[in-house]
């Protein structure tokens, strides 16, 4: 099954964060006997107040922390009920802290909200969680807002669905998302979104034979993969715009869970490609981006 000893839920006291980031973070630490960490990060406040715009006064900034500390220990004792929670309380820069606190803690997954709802939640990600996408160094888990969130025991999960691009990380990926799958017995489906560009251009389109050439070389490059590693799964090959697509299919097979590569490469863009973050925004379930 995946390693998940150790979970991250980074928390901002919010009904949305309880709903779409702790409730699922709960239920995961109850189904794989996780140590469950909940860590609240104070950024640095300013007063333009102050002649200077500094920082604001130390008694003051004591106070905020003070609060954050009193909130972060009523939050573990009246919002979590099926597990133990330990707590942590950091400052500085929120994405920054939380990345490093995982780094350097070894979790194996962090969990937390998009900061995107309502009819604005398909374009946007908030900043805090893009930033940890792009830079975390364990898969990340993401979902829409929820303020109505079911509770931790009746979440579940009966359909999974991996989307791959076929490189050089989809093994990596697929054995996620399979493991995962097995851990909950649900059924697994594999998917390839092949670009619109690769059956048009400019509103032509391709010949349909070219079409359904591109198409059955992908379904046999996954269906090699599957038997190399050992895995049994549906096979789902669509094309057009990855992330639509991705959302379409999602919708379709009913899948509660989509799991999804952020890419191998760091640097100055991050591992967060174009097509995950798309997926992200559109995707009507949480989303594991390895």
């Amino acid at each position: 099954m995946p390693a998940l000893s150790r979970i991250l839920a980074p928390i901002a006291f919010s009904a949305r964060c309880r709903g779409a980031a702790v409730q699922y973070a709960e239920a995961l630490a109850c189904h794989f006997h996780s140590e469950l960490t909940l860590l609240h990060v104070v950024a640095p406040v300013q007063s333009y107040a102050l002649p200077d715009a500094m920082a604001v006064a130390p008694e003051m900034m004591d106070e905020i922390v003070a609060f954050a500390r009193t909130e972060l220990n009523r939050y573990a004792r009246d919002e979590i009920k099926g597990t133990s929670t330990k707590q942590e309380l950091l400052e500085g820069d929120p994405a920054t802290e939380i990345v490093r606190y995982a780094a350097e803690g070894k979790f194996d997954l962090i969990i937390m909200p998009t900061h995107g709802y309502g009819p604005f939640r398909r374009f946007l990600l908030g900043s805090v969680t893009a930033k940890v996408l792009h830079d975390a160094p364990c898969p990340v888990w993401t979902g829409p807002h929820m303020e109505n969130a079911p509770t931790y025991e009746s979440i579940d999960f009966r359909r999974v669905l991996c989307a791959i691009d076929l490189g050089p990380h989809s093994g990596v990926i697929l054995q996620w998302a399979a493991e995962f799958a097995q851990n909950y017995g649900a059924t697994l489906s594999v998917m390839h979104a092949i670009p619109g560009s690769t059956v048009t251009v400019g509103g032509v389109y391709f010949d349909p034979e070219w079409r359904e050439q591109v198409s059955s070389d992908a379904r046999n490059r996954i269906t090699s993969l599957l038997n190399e590693m050992g895995i049994t799964a549906e096979i789902e090959i669509a094309a057009g715009d990855p992330p639509e697509t991705v959302r379409t299919i999602a919708e379709e097979s009913g899948a509660n869970l989509l799991v999804i590569g952020r890419g191998g490469a760091r640097g100055v863009i991050g591992r967060l490609r174009a097509n995950a973050y798309g997926i992200l925004r559109e995707s009507p379930c949480s989303v594991v981006a390895i």
